[in-house]
């Protein structure tokens, strides 16, 4: 058996940074268990799998697909970068002659279209409420020390907690901290977080191009130390910044060693456009 296989460096335009993901084209079933062994053997943060949904449905020509995402470890249902790199292959390599597409997913339909140079995706936007110290206090002295907490947020829906660092640090300060998610694991007790994100206010006036605010996202609970670039995080990020700055448009960089930029533009529908540019970089089939 032969599987059109891609690695796709997304919200990034230059290869070799961005978040990579792996993305498979099924041009039939699938046995359930050969994704998460494929997703396992890619050792991406994400394996993308794109599948017909109907008898005589084309890559070319069809505008709605199946989408699943598995981590090396387990499936997700949410994954922005694999999302973003699934609608790169379709257009870029498969030269797909639709305006938008729509993916079919656990997190219900996903849009992807294409502005420019970019691939803009609609994404559900997560609201976050306040959290109380206490309860996760533990985790959050495993993640920054002694640090300044500015404000502390939970999504419930996505099981993230958003740690807002003090805005008297730099950005270089969240880029050069030092963190071992592994720790996460033992320090976070209440069971409900899956996923931290450390965020600061960005500050335009630098030379940096403007970014509205920066992060670095952590989810070792999912087997991801850290995330290069996360769409997913950024539909919680979204909400809350918006809130904060009194802005639609943003303009957002996440600080991991690779790096990545994302724009934001929240909708009228209470969703969430977030675009960014891709970089494929390995073209190939798997064999078995």
């Amino acid at each position: 058996m032969q599987i059109p296989v891609f690695t796709v460096d997304a919200f990034t335009n230059q290869p070799f940074s961005g978040n990579p993901a792996a993305v498979c084209l099924l041009e039939n079933d699938l046995d359930e268990a050969l994704h998460q062994k494929i997703a396992t053997e890619m050792n991406l943060s994400e394996t993308a799998f794109i599948r017909k949904l109907k008898p005589g449905d084309d890559f070319t020509k069809s505008s709605c697909f199946g989408l699943r995402w598995f981590t090396p470890a387990n499936e997700v249902p949410l994954c922005g970068h694999a999302t973003l790199a699934a609608a790169a292959v379709l257009f870029h390599i498969k030269k797909n002659t639709n305006s938008v597409l729509t993916f079919v997913t656990l997190s219900g339909e996903l849009k992807a279209r294409q502005v420019e140079d970019h691939i803009v995706l609609d994404l559900p936007l997560y609201l976050t409420y306040p959290q109380v110290l206490q309860e996760v206090e533990e985790l959050i002295k495993a993640a920054i020390g002694d640090m300044i907490v500015q404000d502390l947020r939970y999504s419930p829906d996505t099981k993230k907690l958003l740690v807002r660092l003090s805005d008297a640090y730099e950005r270089s300060v969240l880029e050069e901290l030092q963190v071992s998610a592994q720790r996460f694991l033992s320090a976070e007790k209440t069971g409900k977080v899956k996923g931290l994100i450390l965020t600061l206010k960005g500050d335009s006036s630098r030379k940096h191009k403007g970014h509205d605010f920066y992060s670095r996202y952590f989810a070792p609970w999912y087997g991801i130390l850290e995330d290069p670039v996360t769409g997913s995080a950024h539909a919680v990020l979204s909400s809350y910044w918006s809130e904060q700055l009194g802005k639609k448009e943003m303009l957002a960089f996440q600080c991991s060693r690779r790096g990545g930029e994302l724009k934001i533009s929240l909708r009228n529908d209470g969703r969430v456009d977030i675009a960014g540019q891709i970089a494929i970089v390995l073209k190939g089939n798997l064999i078995f």
